[in-house]
């Protein structure tokens, strides 16, 4: 077999697609995270309640989390019999259609009950896509790049989510800007989702130009490509997966309370403009593009299982200092609050990608990690924001939200117990690189 090589400019340009490709399709999705916060309950779910309205919205939140197991079923099985490639642009494809129709979608107001039914179908379909999208991409950069710094080349695929946000949270920001509240809930928040189009486009030019990564290139010439690898990761790893499920809960739900979550927080609750509410979520974004990269590389020098945990912990903790200090609606401190969280969030989901994926054999690891994604996903990052609203509703304080993440740290830091330590080696045989190049960051 023709030995495959980790290194050089295939490394850049997988980090790259891996990065930008899915930072392009959770675009698509914070934009719908923040729409559903902001405009959706108005738009689609009107009541007298505004309470009920936001909780419906955040329903069809929630449908892009429970659909996610549905595209990881079907597009991680593929991504382990046809190749990453294939199925990445597929997901590209399917999340950039759903989101350019959510933005022709006429409302409530034009066709009745019509409106919410096409949303939430549409919203299902962005859910397929996003948990098709996430094992592949990860697989993408980290099959391409030294299996011994898989944290930091993993990580391309995390910085996907704080960068799709930014951009995202900074076009509804600027049209807010530019338009009156009217104008911005008639139809200015439209013009966020019409954009998917074109941003699709550069994502589809930039994946179409890569080759399949080494590792599965390896497994075609060996004829070692899994059959029935749904059945085989229930069967054969079901600690792996267990432990890849249970360590994504804490950072999914602590994601979910500091993006999307704090924007209904801080204008309901704090008194605050939507504005502001953007621009702490803004600022906090801007600083995981940087952090995610450099707590992965970070997961390769020290033990990834201890970071990641201590990070849990401090997940656990951060709920009880933040609602107190921003209690009294200063806005530089709701400011500093996000910021801190969403770091702490950075220093989990950094390693997180490759601590997931080298819980399985590079046969299975598209299925494996897809299916951990996605299920952890309806346990965690789906029912977070309609839990925070239900639960101030009804107890009308910050200590049941607190309390719940706190929960969700325990739960990670199980999972992360169960979890194995990588395993370099498994790649290098694979691909015959006893000695893998060292690829400069």
């Amino acid at each position: 077999m023709e030995t495959q090589s980790f290194g050089g400019s295939a490394v850049r340009r997988a980090f790259f697609a891996s990065l930008t490709g899915t930072a392009l399709e959770w675009y698509d999705f914070a934009i719908y995270s923040v729409a559903a916060a902001l405009v959706f309950g108005d738009v689609f779910f009107p009541s007298e309640d505004p309470a009920t309205g936001t909780l419906l919205a955040f329903s069809t939140y929630a449908v892009g989390y429970v659909s996610r197991p549905l595209g990881g079923f079907v597009f991680g099985r593929l991504g382990d019999k046809i190749g990453r490639k294939k199925v990445l642009i597929a997901t590209l494809v399917l999340i950039g259609a759903a989101t350019l129709l959510i933005g022709l979608l006429p409302s409530y107001a034009t066709i009745g009950v019509a409106a919410p039914i096409a949303l939430v179908i549409l919203r299902f379909a962005q859910g397929v896509g996003v948990g098709g999208e996430w094992g592949g991409a990860v697989l993408l950069s980290s099959e391409f790049g030294d299996p011994r710094r898989r944290g930091f080349f993993a990580s391309a695929a995390q910085i996907g989510p704080p960068a799709g946000n930014l951009m995202a949270n900074g076009v509804l920001a600027a049209l807010g800007a530019m338009l009156t509240e009217s104008q911005f809930t008639s139809w200015g928040w439209r013009v966020a989702f019409l954009l998917s189009g074109v941003l699709v486009v550069f994502g589809l030019w930039i994946r179409a130009k890569l080759e399949e990564t080494p590792v599965f290139k390896a497994m075609e010439a060996e004829q070692t490509r899994p059959e029935a690898p749904i059945r085989e990761v229930f069967t054969t790893h079901p600690r792996a997966l267990a432990a890849a499920i249970l360590s994504r809960v804490a950072p999914d739900v602590l994601y979910a309370l500091f993006t999307v979550f704090v924007l209904t927080y801080a204008t309901g609750e704090l008194g605050m403009s939507r504005g502001s509410a953007l621009a702490a979520v803004l600022i906090g974004s801007s600083l995981q593009v940087f952090l995610i990269p450099l707590a992965g590389a970070l997961s390769d020098r020290v033990n990834r299982r201890l970071l990641y945990g201590v990070a849990a912990v401090a997940a656990g903790v951060w709920p009880f200092l933040f609602f107190p200090m921003t209690s009294g609606g200063n806005w530089p401190l709701l400011a500093l609050g996000v910021v801190v969280a969403l770091a702490i969030h950075s220093l989990m989901y950094g390693p997180q990608a490759a601590f997931i994926a080298e819980q399985f054999s590079p046969r299975l690891r598209y299925t494996g990690s897809s299916l951990a994604y996605t299920l952890a996903g309806v346990i965690g990052g789906a029912v977070a924001p309609l839990l925070f609203t239900a639960l101030l509703d009804a107890y009308d304080s910050w200590t049941p939200l607190a309390l719940y993440v706190a929960v969700t740290a325990v739960v990670t830091v199980t999972g992360l117990c169960l979890g194995r330590d990588g395993n370099p080696a498994d790649d290098e045989e694979l691909s015959g690189t006893e000695q893998p190049a060292r690829v400069g960051a």
